[in-house]
This record gives structure tokens, C-alpha cells and sequence, in this order.
């Protein structure tokens, strides 16, 4: 198995950056404007990225200020069954994201693809959580001829 590892440190409080994780709308703040659904353990949530299709995620865990995880329960072939998960941590003026979708089957352009995204979408949540300006999905970074040709 292979997994996509990010680290970054948010100036904010582990407070603030787990509701940005824990929630529909701060989740929609940072990764995609079209998030809906229900966060709580054992719920589904539901990511849409327009013609680009999306993802949907089973809650399995919700530890305050620690720890969120999904398992993907639908979407593209390469995600179902895989784990994305945010851990937390206070680092001096930093809230420390040990973010982890693992359990790929193998490596794929389509895994470099998304490990480009995930790098993107975290700097999202990072500039929403100490500026307040986010670019979640349609306004997200584009990366690549397959993004191009959805917009």
C-alpha cells in the first residue's frame, strides 16, 4: 500500500483549524464550496468538484482539537477504501497538520495527481485559517490538463 503525506503548520489554534476539519462549513471554507452532509462519527460527507465528479466520505473519527478521519466510501476507483486523516498538534504559535490519505493500491499518475491537490488544498486551509482567504474549489489552484478540461 502507499500513502500521500503532507505537514503544515497553521498559525491558529488547534480550536480553530479542527473546525475548519470537523465541519461542514469550515470544510467548505478550504477544500470545496459544494461540501455537504453531516459531520459526526459513522455520517457521510459529501465532496463535489462540479464536472470533475467527487468523493464520499464516511466520519470515523472526531477527537477535538486532535484528530479527524474519513474513509472514502465512493468516487474514483484509486480512493474507495483509502484513509485521509488530520492529525493536530500545538507547536509554539503553530498548529501542526499531520495530514495522511493512505492505503493506495499502487502508484499511479492519478496518486501524483492528488498528492499535487491535497499540497494545494492545505495551503487553502493554511492562508483561510491566518488570512482569511481561501481557495477552495472553483476558485482552487489548477494543476493540470485534466482540471482544464472540467472547468
Amino acid at each position: 500500500m502507499y500513502d500521500i503525506l503532507h505537514r503544515v503548520g497553521i498559525k491558529a489554534s488547534p480550536r480553530d483549524v479542527y473546525h475548519a476539519l470537523a465541519t461542514i462549513d469550515g470544510l467548505a471554507t478550504w477544500w470545496t464550496t459544494t461540501t455537504t452532509g453531516e459531520s459526526k462519527v459513522g455520517s457521510i460527507i459529501e465532496f463535489r468538484f462540479g464536472s470533475l465528479g467527487g468523493f464520499d466520505m464516511m466520519v470515523s473519527a472526531l477527537n477535538p482539537e486532535r484528530r479527524v478521519a474519513w474513509e472514502v466510501v465512493t468516487g474514483p476507483e484509486d480512493w474507495i477504501g483509502t484513509e485521509i486523516s488530520f492529525e493536530l498538534r500545538q507547536e509554539d504559535d503553530y498548529t501542526i497538520v499531520l495530514f495522511k490519505h493512505r492505503g493506495w493500491r499502487q502508484r499511479t499518475e492519478f496518486m501524483h495527481h492528488c498528492s499535487t491537490k491535497w499540497g494545494t488544498f492545505l495551503m487553502s486551509l493554511k492562508s483561510s485559517l491566518e488570512s482569511g482567504k481561501a481557495a477552495a474549489w472553483p476558485d482552487d489552484v489548477k494543476i493540470d490538463n485534466l482540471e482544464a478540461a472540467a472547468a
